[in-house]
Order: structure tokens, then C-alpha cells, then sequence
């Protein structure tokens, strides 16, 4: 007897999945920032949840452009993951044409499970749907993992390359590359 599959979707996020998401992005952040800040500055704890959940909160209720969407990866209900896409921001984009991925995150624990995939696969669909014709997101340039990620999902660098100031101070610089993929 073979047991049934995981109950696993995506769908657009709700304003009820803030806190949801909230806590799955503070999870990530140590895995996917821990080698390029120091550990406090990696906001934690009670406070920093309510804080993020608060912004989750406003952005979900009020996006700014109705191509702003936030979808989240479920197990059963529960908020495992998520991205961001709207219009792209760089100068040399049309944000007509070009939609942007913001942000790719899945829990650490729920990594290798699909939801990254199930993610990505529903980032494409809707911003054809949004009718962008290309995409693009910006990766930290040492995260291998994120890269080969994308890549083996058809994305490729498209030779823009940008340096953050990640605490305002110029001591904690991080170099990203551009990605971009042709939307079917």
C-alpha cells in the first residue's frame, strides 16, 4: 500500500499569511546571510517577527502596482515558502515588459521538497499572465546553491552585476549578478 502525497500548492498570498511569512523569511535569513553578516545583525526573535509581520502585512494590503504579487508554497496549509515578482526596477529594464523576481525563499527545513520548484514554475506563470515577456533577478554572487537553482531552471546571467552596502556603513558589501529567463 503506497501512502498518499504530500498536500502541496501554491497560490497568491493572503494578508492572513503575513506572520506566515514573516517567520519563514526570519528562518531563512541565517542560512542564506550568515556567511556575509555577523549574527547580530541577522534580526531574530519575538520582536523582529511581529516587526516583519507587520510589513508583510501592509505590502499584502497595499502593493503599490497591481503586478506585485506574493505567492507562497503550502504543505498542507502551512506557508513553507515564497516569492516576490512585480515590474522590473533596474533603469536599463523596461518594467512594461520585464517583470522581476524579488525574493525566492523556502524554509530551510522544507529545502529539497519541491516548494522551490512548485515556486519558480508559479513565479513564470504569472507574470506571463502579468504579460511580462523576460525576467530577471539579482543573486548574491557566492550563493552557489540559488544559482545553480535557477540556472538549471533556465536562467542565465545576462552580465549586469551590482556591490550592496548592507549595513549603511561600507564594511559589509555584498556583489550580486543579474539573471535573466525568456517567458514562454
Amino acid at each position: 500500500m503506497t501512502s498518499p502525497g504530500a498536500d502541496v500548492s501554491v497560490r497568491v498570498a493572503w494578508s492572513d499569511d503575513a506572520a506566515a511569512i514573516a517567520r519563514v523569511q526570519l528562518r531563512a535569513w541565517p542560512s542564506m546571510y550568515g556567511d556575509l553578516l555577523p549574527p547580530e545583525a541577522i534580526p531574530s526573535g519575538p520582536e523582529a517577527e511581529a516587526a516583519a509581520a507587520a510589513a508583510w502585512a501592509e505590502s499584502l494590503q497595499k502593493p503599490g502596482d497591481a503586478r506585485n504579487r506574493v505567492l507562497v508554497a503550502l504543505e498542507r496549509n502551512r506557508v513553507v515558502g515564497f516569492a516576490m515578482t512585480g515590474p522590473a526596477s533596474d533603469p536599463d529594464r523596461d518594467p512594461v515588459a520585464d517583470g522581476e523576481l524579488g525574493e525566492l525563499t523556502v524554509d530551510p527545513d522544507e529545502r529539497g521538497k519541491g516548494h522551490g520548484s512548485r515556486l519558480l514554475q508559479a513565479v513564470a506563470d504569472t507574470m506571463t499572465a502579468d504579460r511580462f515577456e523576460q525576467a530577471v533577478t539579482w543573486v548574491v554572487a557566492g550563493d552557489d546553491a540559488l544559482l545553480s537553482f535557477l540556472t538549471e531552471a533556465g536562467w542565465a546571467a545576462d552580465s549586469a552585476h551590482r556591490e550592496l552596502d548592507l549595513d549603511g556603513s561600507g564594511t559589509t558589501r555584498v556583489k550580486q549578478v543579474r539573471l535573466h529567463t525568456r517567458l514562454a
